[in-house]
């Protein structure tokens, strides 16, 4: 029998590349016998074609499925949507602007087959993307080693894959705001960085993700897995009360000492617009986490599916699937 490999392709403005991307997949697993490949395309609400020329790949092929979002919802809960679906031995999630380098497959998956690790992921040499984003990245990576336990020296990239019961214990959360780096690490302490080239885009766009949706995922990631940061305002208010104190008391003794001293407007000014900012930062911090623990209360949905192609009906899926003999392609 032969080891099924499922491929999950979040998909946004991408009708250029998608199908090179899915074309260099299938060359890369023919060079093996022994393997066999499913195609799980997500479209997140793209405001191109690309649902249409994945409703003709899937036409032209039953492996190639697709899953068509009702809105935008990212690419954490397009990949979460690719992996309820998926039924490989071995699921693997990349982009769909080829960047990701297909052809270093077998070296990615390598250490899962030899059961060195439960989850691998590319480690870019150099990553080819605006400064402001590796500046992000590295920021990112730190606050994440801190929050969620993830080795400083391990970057969760783009391109990875993962043993089957990773996969089946992470798609058992369904609440929103997810973070796949968080939904890993919480489930496996095995994973292993795979050191290769990243590509250039396919084509002449720049990347979909913007600073709104970066910085989006970076509050998830303090909000989401980890309550750091609520310890963190808790130790830095108890050591600005016990400063305050003391300060206090250094005043009064001044003050009983030498008569003539003045009171301080500036000091005092100062010291009460820092402790100001600092607990309305607090408090919107812990704002955060309140909304959305009321977000999650009001079962708000990971994603809305529209429509399927190729994906089998199930229990838990009540949405349509395609007819696709009845599209025309594009």
């Amino acid at each position: 029998m032969k080891t099924l490999l499922s491929f999950v392709i979040p998909c946004y403005r991408s009708e250029e590349t998608i199908e090179r991307v899915i074309n260099e997949i299938i060359s890369v697993v023919s060079e093996r016998e022994d393997y066999d490949y499913e195609i799980i395309c997500v479209n997140d609400c793209s405001p191109d074609n690309v649902y249409e020329v994945l409703t003709s790949l899937c036409a032209a092929d039953k492996k190639i499925k697709a899953i068509n979002f009702a809105k935008n919802m990212g690419s954490h809960a397009a990949i979460l949507a690719g992996f309820k679906y998926a039924n490989g031995d071995y699921i693997i999630n990349l982009d769909d602007d080829m960047q990701c380098p297909v052809p270093e497959l077998w070296h990615l998956l390598d250490p899962i087959i030899n059961d060195e690790c439960d989850v691998t992921t590319a480690n870019y040499y150099v990553k080819k993307q605006a400064l402001w984003k590796n500046i992000g990245s590295s920021i990112n990576n730190t606050v994440s080693s801190r929050l969620i336990g993830k080795p400083k020296h391990l970057h969760y990239e783009n391109f990875a894959a993962a043993k089957r019961f990773v996969i089946k214990e992470i798609i058992k959360y369904d609440k929103p705001y997810p973070y796949l780096d968080g939904l890993i690490f919480r489930t496996t302490k095995r994973v292993k960085s795979v050191m290769m080239e990243e590509r250039k885009r396919g084509d002449n766009k720049t990347t979909g993700y913007s600073f709104k949706k970066s910085f989006t995922l970076f509050v998830n990631q303090l909000t989401s897995f980890s309550v750091v940061p609520l310890r963190f305002f808790t130790v830095i208010g108890t050591i600005a009360a016990l400063i305050g104190f003391i300060t206090g008391v250094f005043m009064i003794i001044q003050k009983i000492v030498d008569p003539s001293v003045p009171i301080g407007y500036t000091s005092t000014v100062v010291i009460q617009l820092f402790m100001g900012g600092l607990i309305l930062f607090g408090i919107g911090l812990l704002g955060e986490y309140v909304g959305r623990i009321y977000i999650s209360i009001n079962k708000a949905p990971q994603y809305v599916i529209k429509d399927t192609i190729n994906i089998e009906n199930r229990t838990d899926n009540p949405t349509r699937d395609v007819n696709i003999s009845k599209v025309e392609p594009v």
